[in-house]
């Protein structure tokens, strides 16, 4: 056997040798940024993938990074090396400045050097260079030195001293290299000219942009409807960490918000998230403040974010016993006016005859209903407590954009398996020559259930813009230039019948 060493000892050894810039921890803040669709990424995504090492997918976004370090300059005009930077760095976007003497010390040229270490990386830069080649064979160990001409998805070809050529397939083997090529590097490193009036420890902030980070908003609600309609509230916030870099004790904030963004090409961050993480609320929480147009949440302690990691926190403690209502709506015939050029006229009702009897939950985000938070987009997902065992079951979710304070949440759950509804036009006249038409729609509610409902009627008025109703059987609401409503209620296992007249003049 021989006594060289392999080249990822003789990394290990050279890096081990090299000086330490930093003196003590570092101190990372991190703002993140998110271009996730409310309800569009499922942590499964990211687990499913995990063992996949050629997965690769485009975080929905992204995240500035701030770090100070205590380093030592020289005064006067010298090098200084920044590693452990997050992978997905964008270098354009890096500033550094000493919070020690920033009006003394300037940045007169900065490099991004990521050509890191790698058995590949290493055989291209040694083509044509003598290596050694220790390779098992059974219980032995044969040992082969030449000139490397050839590396091919792990197959070598070796030209000996004698001239010949050996060719070395991917079996078990130790590849021995003499040195450490210049400009490879073990991971990524910022590398500046930096000219200091004075020398000395100098605090650096070095602060970037990453991709490979996102956050969202998840809602679990808990209804009792024991109480008439009570709901808990319980916000999480998810963030996903694949930039590449780990953050330990960092200050974390997270904008709410739709940041526009100059369009870019396509990236491709490195993947395989391999741990969730839940972080309960042991301590400060979240605090919410306006930023410029924009929702700011600051979490009151330090969270570490390790790389290829999904971590949980509460967005804030869960409000409970807010008051919510439950609708039923029938929208077979609601769509919004298409804003036709003329009269619509044909004979025929373009809307469906029969359709489900919608459920939406819907509540107050206000202090007195025991909310009054900017709510982040995000996924709302509803269980209720079955009476009959104490078990939570599940019973529907949505999505909501960003929700400013004092404004009304509407969550949609599912379709009524009880409540029916039925839709047809039971008239229709229009007369060409004096310029207007007139329809009569009858709807029709059954109620299977054992007690009464309430269910909400929407329909369209889309023929024309200028219409009037007649003959209606019930009363109804204008809900804008082209929809009303009527509220029915229905008795247990009884069916209701509205009926109304739309008349349309040009």
């Amino acid at each position: 056997m021989s006594n060289r060493t392999p080249a990822a000892v003789i990394c290990t050894a050279i890096l081990t040798a090299l000086p330490l810039l930093a003196q003590a921890a570092d101190r990372h803040s991190i703002t993140v940024y998110s271009r996730t669709q409310p309800g569009a990424v499922n942590p499964s995504t990211f687990e499913a993938q995990a063992n996949n090492p050629d997965f690769r997918i485009n975080i929905p976004g992204y995240a500035m990074v701030r770090t100070v370090r205590s380093m030592e300059l020289v005064r006067g005009t010298s090098r200084l090396r920044f590693s452990d930077v997050a992978a997905g760095i964008d270098p354009t976007t890096v500033a550094v400045k000493s919070l020690t003497d920033p009006d003394g010390t300037r940045v007169l040229e900065q490099n991004y050097q990521y050509d890191l270490v790698s058995t590949e990386r290493m055989m291209d830069r040694f083509l044509g260079q003598e290596i050694s080649i220790a390779q098992v064979l059974g219980d032995s160990t044969q040992e082969v030195t030449g000139r490397l001409v050839a590396s091919n998805r792990g197959d070598l070809v070796l030209s000996l001293a004698d001239g010949r050529l050996i060719s070395l397939g991917r079996g078990t083997r130790n590849v021995y290299f003499p040195n450490l090529p210049d400009g490879l590097i073990t991971r990524p490193t910022l590398d500046w000219s930096v000219n200091a009036d004075r020398g000395g420890d100098h605090d650096i902030q070095v602060s970037y942009e990453t991709r490979g980070m996102t956050w969202w908003a998840d809602y679990n609600l808990t209804l009792d409807e024991s109480r008439g309609c009570k709901l808990d509230v319980n916000p999480w916030v998810t963030i996903v960490n694949q930039s590449g870099g780990s953050f330990e004790e960092a200050t974390l904030k997270l904008i709410a918000g739709d940041v526009n963004r100059a369009p870019q090409a396509s990236l491709l961050p490195r993947s395989r998230v391999g741990v969730m993480e839940t972080a309960m609320m042991d301590s400060a929480g979240f605090a919410e403040e306006s930023f410029f147009e924009y929702h700011l949440y600051t979490l009151g302690r330090p969270a570490t974010l390790r790389d290829r990691s999904i971590k949980q926190l509460e967005l804030f403690p869960a409000a409970l016993g807010v008051s919510c209502d439950k609708t039923l709506v029938f929208d077979a015939g609601y769509r919004t006016w298409g804003r036709y050029g003329q009269p619509l006229t044909s004979t025929q009702s373009p809307f469906p005859p029969t359709s489900d009897v919608k459920v939406f939950l819907q509540f107050e985000n206000d202090r007195d209903n025991g909310l009054g938070m900017p709510l982040p987009a995000g996924r709302l997902r509803v269980s209720q407590v079955n009476p009959n065992d104490g078990n939570l079951e599940f019973i529907g979710e949505d999505i909501i954009d960003h929700t400013p304070r004092n404004e009304r949440i509407s969550a949609k759950l599912g379709n009524a398996f009880d409540v029916v509804g039925e839709r047809k036009q039971a008239n229709f006249r229009w007369d060409r020559n004096d310029s207007w038409m007139e329809e009569t729609i009858e709807v029709k509610i059954r109620n299977q259930k054992e007690e009464p409902v309430t269910v909400s009627v929407w329909e369209s008025l889309i023929r024309w813009s200028n219409w009037q109703i007649q003959n209606n059987s019930h009363d109804f609401e204008k809900r804008d230039a082209s929809s009303i409503s009527f509220e029915l209620t229905i008795d247990p296992e009884q069916e209701e019948v509205l009926t109304y007249t739309a008349r349309y003049d040009w």
